[in-house]
C-alpha cells in the first residue's frame, strides 16, 4: 500500500447490486477500462453508508466536519494491465467541504445531496436525493436481525467479487488514470429481510435499471475502520 493519508470508519453499510449486460456497462465507461465481470455477468452497484471519525492521518477528527452520508454508485474494471478496482459512476454526500476536497485532489464525480439514514429496532431506512437533479434519488427500506450470526465472504464467492474490494480508479481532468487504495479488515456482512428499493440514480447515469427493480445481491455489514492511502497516476 502506498503512503497512508487519513483513517476513516464506514458504518451502516448497505451494499445492493444488479446485474448488467457487460456490454450495457462498457459502453458507459471511459476508454481504457474493461468491465470485470463474475460468471459471466456485470454489475452496478449502490452502496448507502456513513462515514464516521473521517480524518487525515496526522489530525484528529473534528464534530460537524467528520461525519457525513455518502452513496456511492459503482461498477468493477480492470485495466489493460489487468489490475482491478472500482469505478465510480457517482457519489452522494452530505457534507460540501467532502464533497469539493474530493473532486479536487481525488477526482472523484461527488454531488452534494440530501441523504438520511435512520436506525431502530425494526430497521433502518436510507433516503437520498441529489441537490439540483430531481432523477437521481432513493428510497430503501429494511429488516436487519441483529441476533443473526455475521459472515465473511469466501475467496472466489460472489460476495467476495462484490464487497472485498481494496481498489479505486479515477481519471484527471487531462484523461490520465490515476488509482488509491484503502485497507480494513474483511466486511463482516449479513443478508438484510424484507427490503425494498426505489432508485433512479442508475437511471441517472444512462443505466436502464427501472427504478422498481430489486437488486440481484445484497448485503449489510455494521462497518468496518480503514485506513486511506494517496491517489496516485497509474
Amino acid at each position: 500500500m502506498t503512503r497512508r493519508s487519513g483513517y476513516q470508519t464506514w458504518s451502516n453499510l448497505l451494499f445492493a447490486h444488479w446485474r448488467v449486460s457487460p456490454e450495457t456497462l462498457q459502453t458507459l465507461l471511459p476508454d481504457g477500462l474493461a468491465v470485470e465481470t463474475f460468471d459471466g455477468d456485470g454489475w452496478l452497484g449502490m452502496v448507502p453508508f456513513a462515514m464516521e471519525k473521517v480524518r487525515p492521518w496526522w489530525f484528529p477528527a473534528v464534530p460537524g466536519i467528520s461525519w457525513f452520508l455518502e452513496t456511492n454508485l459503482r461498477t468493477y474494471v480492470t485495466l489493460p494491465d489487468g489490475r482491478s478496482g472500482v469505478w465510480f459512476f457517482s457519489l452522494d454526500a452530505t457534507k460540501r467541504m467532502a464533497v469539493r476536497i474530493a473532486r479536487r485532489f481525488w477526482h472523484l464525480p461527488y454531488f452534494d445531496a440530501d441523504l438520511s439514514l435512520h436506525v431502530d429496532a425494526a430497521g433502518i431506512k436510507y433516503r437520498g436525493q441529489r441537490f439540483g437533479q430531481q432523477n437521481a434519488s432513493y428510497r430503501i427500506d429494511m429488516r436487519l436481525e441483529r441476533d443473526r450470526p455475521l459472515d465473511v465472504a469466501d475467496e472466489g464467492s460472489l460476495e467476495h467479487f462484490l464487497l472485498e474490494r481494496y481498489v479505486l480508479f479515477a481519471r484527471r481532468p487531462d484523461g490520465q488514470f490515476c488509482m488509491g487504495y484503502v485497507r480494513h479488515t474483511p466486511y463482516p456482512f449479513s443478508t438484510p429481510q424484507g427490503v425494498t428499493i426505489h432508485q433512479t440514480l442508475a437511471a441517472a447515469i444512462g443505466c436502464p435499471i427501472e427504478a422498481d427493480r430489486q437488486p440481484d445481491h445484497i448485503a449489510f455489514s455494521p462497518g468496518v475502520d480503514v485506513s486511506v492511502g494517496n491517489i496516485e497516476p497509474v
